[in-house]
């Protein structure tokens, strides 16, 4: 594919965030571009009072991208619209899309996409948020249709943070739970790196669907810019595996 001919993608992420764009440019390949612009540096903001002002300024962030060209937008920060619920942040994305000329999804309601698309009902929540934000984040799911089987909680330390959990923490808190066998782990949040997490655990359990807020909001994209939904050669295993998934359901579907 000619480099000036491939679809692209703008992605906005919080502006201490290390995660987003390492792990878009796995899942992507070469399947599709991608364009970062960041929410604005909040100073002395709590992180309640944060999020809401991360919706309140989403319009005038996204209108950063000036006339750059993009085929979708991708908001990579599900805690602030975990406070909108499902519905609200249909309507709230369907108002952003509107005013930007493209389509333009939260990383949560593309969680709620790949949901739908391999027939998911029921997840564990695999989540670095403080009790209070996972709260939020388990209300949202269920307020979806979704049953929330348990939650595993993944504190960095004596704190909560998503940017400072390590890979061996993430598998060792999974180790001590108990997880139904037929559950969705959801990696919740677009800060927490999950690749060397989810390589480990695909190869333990083959037959477990997994998801991460960055890898179904790549899906996502790649999907509604008319793009191979694996990402083409480049194409992370694990995009690889939703995409194979969610073609297979499809086709079963409509057989």
């Amino acid at each position: 594919m000619d480099i000036r001919s491939a679809p692209r993608l703008g992605l906005v992420v919080p502006p201490e965030n290390p995660t987003a764009e390492p792990e878009f440019s796995r899942f992507l390949g070469s399947g599709m571009h991608f364009h970062t612009t960041r929410f604005p540096v909040l100073p002395g903001k709590g992180l309640r009072e944060m999020l809401d002002t991360y919706n309140e300024v989403l319009p005038g962030v996204l209108a950063g991208f000036g006339m750059l060209p993009l085929d979708a937008a991708v908001v990579a920060c599900s805690a602030s619209h975990y406070l909108l619920s499902p519905d609200g942040d249909r309507a709230f994305c369907a108002g952003l899309s509107e005013r930007a000329g493209f389509p333009v999804l939260s990383s949560s309601l593309a969680t709620l996409a790949a949901c739908e698309a391999l027939g998911v009902t029921r997840l564990t929540l695999v989540s670095p948020y403080e009790p209070w934000l996972t709260g939020l984040s388990r209300d949202y799911w269920e307020k979806a249709g979704l049953t929330v089987d348990g939650v595993v909680p993944v504190p960095a330390g004596d704190r909560y943070d998503p940017y400072r959990v390590t890979t061996r923490t993430l598998l060792d808190r999974i180790r001590r739970h108990d997880v139904p066998e037929d559950t969705t782990l959801l990696f919740t949040g677009t800060g927490m790196f999950t690749l060397a997490a989810l390589d480990e655990l695909g190869g333990r359990h083959p037959d477990r669907v997994m998801l991460t807020s960055n890898l179904a909001s790549a899906w996502w994209a790649l999907r509604t810019a008319g793009a191979a939904q694996d990402g083409g050669p480049g194409g992370h295993p694990q995009l690889k595996r939703l995409a194979g998934a969610a073609a297979a359901r499809e086709e079963h579907a409509h057989a």
